[in-house]
């Protein structure tokens, strides 16, 4: 793990269980990997701080989709978010 995700997973850790805060680090540190390196674990958790919801989960899908907004390269930031597509989503890899 990088230290990245470790320092993500143990502040998610406060605010959810220990798979989701997991998770949600692993999903920071890919967003990080192909969008963003120079994104910082103070940043995500003041942006996680600034989520206008409630609820660790939607607070952090809203994070991520401002980190999407953020970068004009990531055009979908879904497989990103807690529950990646969804089960309603279009199949992800068609047309690939």
């Amino acid at each position: 793990m990088s230290e990245l995700t470790n320092a993500l997973t143990a502040a998610f850790a406060d605010e959810t269980d220990d798979e989701i805060a997991q998770a949600a680090a692993e999903n920071i540190a890919d967003f990080s990997e192909e969008y963003d390196e120079d994104l910082t674990s103070d940043r995500i958790t003041d942006l996680l701080a600034a989520a206008p919801y409630d609820g660790f989960q939607r607070r952090f899908n809203w994070l991520v989709g401002e980190l999407a907004a953020e970068n004009e390269d990531c055009t979908d930031s879904r497989a990103f978010r807690i529950d990646g597509f969804g089960e309603l989503a279009a199949d992800p890899d068609i047309g690939t």
